[in-house]
Order: C-alpha cells, then sequence, then structure tokens
C-alpha cells in the first residue's frame, strides 16, 4: 500500500508543474500590457518601458516561467496584485475558507441526498419513486447553477423572507448557496448510485445471497453497494474538485467573498497575478482531492492493495 501512495504522489508532482505551465503560459499570450495597466492609459511609453523592466517583463518566456517557478517553490510567493499591491497569496488565503466550506457544504448537500436516491432507485427499479426521480436529476443536471441560485433567492428571500439572500457568516446563510451549487451534485450522484448498483445487482453472487436467506436490507448495504463504491467514490471525488472551481457564479450570485468572486473582480480589472494566483491554488486542490481517492481506491479495492504487496 505504501509503494502505490509514493507512486501516485510521485504522478502529482509533474502534473502540478504542467498546470503551472499551462495557466502562465495562458495568461503570458492574452492581450494586454501589465505595466500599462498598472500605470494607466495615460502613462508614457518611458515610465511604461522603465516598469517593464522593473518587473522582468522584458526578459524572455521561458526565463520569466522559471523565475515564477522559482519564487513559488521557494518563497511560496505567486506575485502582487496590480490593483490591490497586496501579495496575491494573502488575498487568497483570505477567501479560501468560503470557497472551501461553500464546496463542502455542497458536496455533503450532493452525498446526503443523491447516493440514498440512487440505492432505493436501483432497489426500486422502474417504479414510479424511480421514474420521477431520475426525471428530476436529468432536470437537476440541465439547470444552470446560478439561475437555480436566483430562483432560491427569489422565492425564500424575496417572498417569503426565511433566508438571507447574501452572504455566507451563518448556517441561514449557507443553506440557500449550499443548494444552488449543490443541486447537480445530487442528480449526479443519484444517477451514478444507481447506474453502479444495477450492475451489481444482476451478477451471481447476489443472486446467491438472496437465495441463501440473508435480509435484502444487507444485501443492499453490504454486499451491493460496497461493490458499488470505486465509481461512486470516483464521481465524489471529481464533483468536489469542479465545485471549487465551479462556485465562481455561485459566488458573485450570493455575495459570497471567495475565490470565485475574488477571479471575477480581477479578470474585470484585468489584474492578471491574482487570476493566475486563482487558477493555480483551485488546481492544487483538485490535484489533492483526486490523489485522496487514488488512495481511498487502494482501502475499498483489495484488488489495488494485491498489487503492491
Amino acid at each position: 500500500m505504501i509503494k502505490y501512495i509514493l507512486r501516485r504522489l510521485l504522478f502529482f508532482i509533474p502534473v502540478i508543474l504542467g498546470v503551472i505551465f499551462i495557466v502562465f503560459t495562458l495568461l503570458h499570450i492574452t492581450p494586454g500590457d501589465p505595466a500599462k495597466i498598472i500605470l494607466g492609459q495615460g502613462a508614457t511609453p518611458e515610465s511604461v518601458q522603465a516598469l517593464r523592466q522593473e518587473m522582468g517583463l522584458n526578459k524572455p518566456f521561458l526565463v520569466q516561467f522559471f523565475i515564477y517557478l522559482r519564487d513559488l517553490i521557494i518563497h511560496q510567493d505567486i506575485g502582487i496584485s496590480y490593483v490591490t499591491k497586496m501579495p496575491v497569496m494573502v488575498s487568497i488565503l483570505g477567501c479560501l475558507p468560503y470557497t472551501f466550506k461553500l464546496a463542502l457544504a455542497s458536496i455533503f448537500v450532493g452525498i446526503i441526498f443523491g447516493i440514498p436516491t440512487g440505492i432505493i432507485s436501483a432497489v426500486k427499479q422502474y417504479s414510479i419513486f424511480d421514474n420521477v426521480t431520475m426525471v428530476l436529476a436529468l432536470i437537476g443536471l440541465s439547470m444552470p447553477v446560478f439561475w437555480l441560485g436566483l430562483l432560491l433567492i427569489i422565492l425564500f428571500s424575496v417572498q417569503l423572507g426565511w433566508l438571507p439572500a447574501s452572504g455566507f457568516d451563518s448556517f441561514k446563510s449557507m443553506i440557500l448557496p449550499s443548494l444552488a451549487l449543490g443541486s447537480q451534485s445530487v442528480a449526479m450522484f443519484a444517477r451514478m448510485t444507481r447506474s453502479s448498483m444495477l450492475e451489481i445487482i444482476r451478477q451471481d453472487y447476489i443472486r446467491t445471497i438472496r437465495a441463501k436467506g440473508q435480509k435484502e436490507i444487507v444485501i443492499t448495504i453490504m454486499h451491493t453497494l460496497r461493490n458499488s463504491l470505486i465509481p461512486i467514490i470516483t464521481i465524489v471525488g471529481v464533483q468536489f474538485g469542479t465545485l471549487l472551481g465551479g462556485a465562481l457564479l455561485t459566488e458573485s450570485v450570493f455575495s459570497i467573498p471567495g475565490i470565485g468572486r475574488l477571479m471575477v473582480d480581477s479578470i474585470k480589472t484585468r489584474d492578471y497575478p491574482v487570476v493566475q494566483g486563482g487558477v493555480l491554488i483551485i488546481a492544487i486542490f483538485v490535484c489533492i482531492v483526486n490523489l485522496i481517492v487514488d488512495i481511498i481506491y487502494g482501502f475499498v479495492d483489495p484488488r489495488i492493495k494485491s498489487q503492491y504487496v
């Protein structure tokens, strides 16, 4: 098992380096001169050229990239904001808890409502419950998150006055954003759980266990669900990583001061270091989540353990 974890950790390093290179390259070729953005439109060509020289923007692309990589690895420095003049890392670390809490709350909503729904739909295949929930799941997957968020605000905040329409500093204020962002997770988990369990239910060993007189609840939980966990764990991990990045519009709709809203504001002002830092942090967290999922595989599936004994 240790060999399996070490191998996954080794794969983690080139993936992160690749993400850093791609993000840096995309922002490097994006139209717009950072020196002109900082100094404003009325700046003279001499002052712009002097600032470019000071910031190292006149150096070749690969030299700029390796300087950025060096500062990131050695000093954990991902640049200075053009607008606030503050270190980007400080701004991101201030917003990260809000995004992380929103993603956790949304994935919790997805697991609590989606997986049990998928289990019941698989056990009662083609029943009214199964048909209705799968139609609702399809609607949930098709519905834009920001549009659902606006509908929830209109209903529960404007019309009924039960919940606040913005903020993320209390339990009540967390409900609407979590439901809006978690709606697609509920639909996705329900469909994946149902599909995975139906594949296991048709196996011969499940029929044998049922023929021996084992209770249906034990068959469902201990045998069917347990052997369906690999695809379910996969989709939960992938969706959590998606929620970290997909919270962008949700944070804007509900005025949550997270990384998503910070990046939207930074894109409007062409604050490239903040955009680059936000994308980088989200990408690192997605890679970490995928690494954790791969490690969980080793504990869930004995076949993976046996390969590295």
